[in-house]
């Protein structure tokens, strides 16, 4: 195993700080990665836990009929019922598979929630009590069958549904090397976000518990104990929310839940993804251990002015339709230009509303606000623009950038949309080259960066420097979702030059960081790659017998 060195420091945060600067991509040189695909170690994309009990459960996400648009109004779609059906759709559309593609020999799957590489280093757990048809404990959910395995029983006062979720780093390392933890924290971000927008089409809530701290959630989770991951590849614990149903705002117990958990019969071994490992990324294991949360207090929601109903969207679609009709654009065409009025209802998607997915549940302030490279928008001159998702912030970004930029409202946005235009210019070449040279940067309609407040986050623990790459991600799954409502397309870029794109703004500190990138816009379809639906290998209910363990 090739061992790579990273620099060390003193205390967390300066190990934050020199993890984000050393996996960093300039233009003379990329961030440490293998630099080629082992193909003999590509990760199983299923983690499994051999010898557990396992529940089958319905696909019946194509029963939910609402539409896309009714997501967005509060009390439009009455809650379902907490039972297995309504579990079984809320995990289908925020976690389960979507489609297959094929080209040739080769077959893969894609799932509702996005992720770099199609990698999917994010793992879901859900914890129930009081389900008629489950037994009260905790369940991993395998996408692939669409199936609970159940780790362990054991039966809390509470009663009610949780979800947790987890990353994998290796999956993710095996072929970004050293900026995969960056990816990883992107991909819960955009899993928080399809779990918020499958939550709101049941006409349930999502509340994150954000008080956690990450060993109580590796505890409830299991991800803590070693005898269940012998040589396999480890979890490590990200965040755990409370499903809501009623009008009524439960607060359960953690603190029972861990005595229970701690106390029961824990069942199932977690199976090895790679037969070996070719690269080691110490530096991915030491912003792990910087960036470890305690328990903190809770946090108060942020109060987040009144904001007028979402811009209308001309689309009727089913939200379930939509959500699995979600896909990365892999080319653009480089000639459709969009209307102004649609950049306006993406940009207004991304703001915090509440009761509106998928920042419902976020509590804290805006960090992160949008640089869009604007290429063919009718109604918007081509250049540089910048939105502030948080009409105070506007001020700390006038002075970090370039004294040059003129600041200007952009012409039928809205009164609450700050969309400002820094300069006129065609922006198409320094996109594409800051975007590692990629043509979806600029054959798109526009392309943004996603521009945090790093110092005023990584001022509030070293952990809020995950919490800040999740942001970017619940972005860039409304954006995804938004692009498809529009009769478009987007995709997320995780590879740019950092401090180039820092210095086209002028910015010479860490005030401000780049942490993810996105473009939209005409997609290109490639007609070689057959689809087939997410669950078209699963023919009948007896085809999902499968013989992994005893049937629940």
């Amino acid at each position: 195993m090739k061992r790579i060195p990273v620099p060390l420091k003193d205390n967390n945060l300066e190990r934050v700080l020199a993890y984000h600067q050393h996996s960093k991509h300039h233009f003379g040189r990329y961030a440490p990665s293998p630099g080629y695909m082992d193909w003999a170690s590509q990760p199983d994309p299923f983690r499994r836990f051999e010898g557990t009990p396992i529940i089958l459960l319905p696909l019946a996400a194509n029963r939910q009929k609402a539409e896309y648009v009714d997501v967005f109004k509060p009390g439009a779609i009455k809650p379902s019922p907490l039972d297995v059906e309504g579990i079984s759709v809320l995990l289908e559309l925020s976690f389960g598979l979507s489609a297959w593609k094929q080209n040739g020999g080769d077959r893969w799957a894609l799932r509702c929630n996005p992720s770099s590489g199609n990698l999917h280093p994010t793992e879901a757990y859900v914890i129930v009590s009081g389900v008629q048809g489950l037994e009260n404990g905790l369940y991993h959910y395998v996408s692939y069958d669409h199936a609970l395995e159940l780790r362990c029983q054991f039966d809390p006062t509470f009663r009610g549904l949780l979800l947790g979720l987890s990353s994998i780093f290796w999956r993710e390392a095996w072929k970004y090397g050293e900026r995969a933890f960056r990816y990883c924290q992107h991909d819960v971000g955009h899993a928080l976000g399809a779990l918020h927008y499958a939550a709101a089409l049941l006409g349930w809530r999502v509340r994150l518990l954000d008080a956690l701290g990450d060993d109580d959630t590796a505890a409830l989770l299991g991800l803590d104990r070693p005898g269940d991951f012998i040589g396999a590849e480890l979890e490590a614990p990200d965040l755990l929310c409370l499903i809501e149903f009623g009008e009524t705002t439960v607060h359960p117990d953690i603190s029972e839940f861990l005595r229970s958990a701690a106390n029961a019969k824990w069942m199932g071994r977690a199976n090895k993804l790679s037969p070996h490992h070719e690269f080691d990324w110490p530096a991915i294991d030491d912003i792990h251990k910087a960036t470890h949360k305690p328990a903190t207090t809770a946090s108060e929601s942020w109060d987040a002015s009144k904001l007028p109903a979402l811009l209308p969207l001309p689309c009727k679609l089913p939200a379930a339709e939509l959500i699995k009709q979600r896909r990365s654009a892999q080319a653009f065409d480089g000639v459709t230009s969009i209307p102004a009025t649609t950049v306006y209802r993406i940009l207004d998607a991304t703001l915090p509303r509440q009761g509106i997915p998928p920042f419902d549940a976020w509590t804290w302030p805006p960090r992160v606000h949008l640089i869009l490279f604007v290429h063919r928008v009718n109604g918007l001159t081509p250049g540089l623009y910048v939105f502030c998702r948080h009409k105070e912030s506007e001020t700390l970004l006038r002075k970090a950038m370039k004294a040059e930029f003129i600041w200007e409202r952009a012409e039928g946005c809205l009164q609450h949309q700050h969309l400002l235009r820094l300069l006129s210019a065609d922006v198409r070449q320094a996109a594409k080259a800051i975007s590692c040279h990629q043509d979806i940067a600029g054959d798109s309609a526009f392309s943004l960066a996603m521009l945090a407040e790093f110092n005023k986050g990584m001022a509030e623990g070293e952990w809020s420097y995950q919490r800040l790459f999740w942001e970017c991600g619940l972005i860039g799954q409304a954006l995804y979702l938004e692009a498809e409502a529009a009769g478009i397309r987007g995709t997320g870029i995780g590879c740019f030059f950092d401090d180039p794109m820092h210095e086209l703004l002028g910015i010479q500190d860490t005030e401000f960081q780049s942490l993810y990138h996105f473009t939209i816009g005409r997609p290109l379809v490639d007609s070689r790659l057959q689809t087939f639906p997410g669950y078209w290998h699963l023919n009948s209910e007896r085809d999902r017998q499968v013989n992994r363990g005893p049937i629940a």
